[in-house]
Parts: C-alpha cells; structure tokens; sequence
C-alpha cells in the first residue's frame, strides 16, 4: 500500500504541475477547459483543483460576463497565486533548459557536467560549516535541516542498513528530468558532506514521488578497536 501510496502522489504531482503550467501559460482557465486539455473527467480535474485550492496555489473568481447572462450558475475561472508562481514551473525552466541544450551542443556533456559542479559547489560551501560542527551521528539530519530551508522540504529516515534522505520537492524538477548531472552533482556533494559513500535511489527529476539518497551505515570497528 505504501508503494501504491508513494505512486499515487507521485502521478498526482506531475498531473498537478501541468494543471500550473497550463494556468501559468494561458492564464485564467475554467475546469472544462483544463480538463478537455488534460484529458481528464470533470470529476477527476476538480479533484485536482480542489487539492490546489486548498494548498493556495491557485485561486478562482467568477468569469465576468459582457452582456446579457445566460441561465445557470456563472463559470469559475482558476488563475495561479503567488505562491502558485514561486513553487510551479516558470518560464524560467524553459530559458534553463534552453541555455543548458545549448551549452551542451557547444561544449558537449563536459561543459554541463562542469555548470552543473559550479552549481552545486556554491550549496556545498554554505552547508559545509554546519555539518562538519554536528556529531557525525546528526550530520544527515543537519544537512536535511539546511536543505528544508532552502525549499526542499527534506527529512531523514533510518532504515536497517542506513539512513535515507529524502527531498520531497525540487525546485529544478523540471530541468534536471532532461540534464541529471544537477542531480547527480548534487549526489556528489552529499557525499562529500557526509564523508562516505552515498546512493541516489530515487528522483523527483525521474517521476518519483521523492528524491531519495541512500546513506549506508559506518561499518563497525573490527575486534571493537576504533579504526
């Protein structure tokens, strides 16, 4: 059930970021027409809008009507929030995957790859004081805690081989689902930062539910004698 659980939410969010980029891109939109766009029923695009209503991503008034108005209750039309704007794609994706395809076609994977490393480094700076002052045993939960700050929504689990650090929102899902260096400089840092080996299990970017980074437990001592 947790499988089918974590699928659901993940399917949900990707129906619910092209809702965003619809409203984003044409403006105020009524259900019927979202609806006829995503191919969804009318029960199915209202499940999704109440959702967002009730997050304050979106927002709906009543359609201003020139002219006599006809019978019926007036059409509703849904419009992105601010806060609709700030946390669903942009046109800012568009202009990142745009520059970024063009990086590549001129200075091939190794010039992405590089962006993508600078990137990251400027993150790993800011985060690299406040780990390395915890004990290494809250280091992931430290390093979850400054990535909440900065909108991933991150927390940490324990599982019976390591930890898991789990990022329940991307800001950049959208341009690293087509350029996966970002997540992957960005798993190259964690390691760092943490001092071991990490894994990616799992990527928002990728269509899951969660971006996921397996941390392994320190293997123990041998013969009890600290290494």
């Amino acid at each position: 059930m947790k499988i089918a659980s974590r699928v659901a939410e993940g399917t949900d969010g990707r129906t619910r970021d092209r809702v965003a980029r619809l409203l984003l891109e044409r403006g105020p939109s009524t259900a019927a027409a979202l609806a006829a766009e995503l191919g969804l029923s009318a029960a199915g695009i209202r499940r999704h809008l109440d959702a967002m209503l009730a997050a304050g991503t979106i927002a709906s008034r009543e359609a201003r009507v020139y002219g006599r108005r006809s019978r019926g209750r007036p059409a509703r039309l849904f419009v992105l929030t601010d806060a609709g704007h700030a946390q669903g794609p942009t046109t800012y994706d568009d202009i990142a995957v745009h520059a970024l395809r063009y990086l590549a076609e001129t200075g091939g994977e190794a010039a992405v790859r590089a962006f993508a490393e600078q990137r990251v480094s400027a993150v790993e700076q800011r985060y690299a004081d406040l780990v390395e002052a915890a004990p290494e045993a809250d280091r992931a939960t430290v390093l979850a805690e400054a990535l909440t700050a900065d909108g991933f929504a991150a927390g940490v689990r324990s599982g019976p081989s390591g930890l898991q650090l789990c990022q329940h929102h991307c800001p950049v899902q959208h341009v690293a689902a087509e350029f996966p260096q970002l997540c992957e400089a960005e798993t190259a840092a964690f390691s760092r930062l943490l001092g071991t080996h990490v894994q990616r299990l799992a990527t928002i970017a990728h269509g899951d539910g969660v971006c996921t980074t397996h941390i392994p437990h320190a293997p123990a001592p041998v013969g009890g004698i600290p290494q």
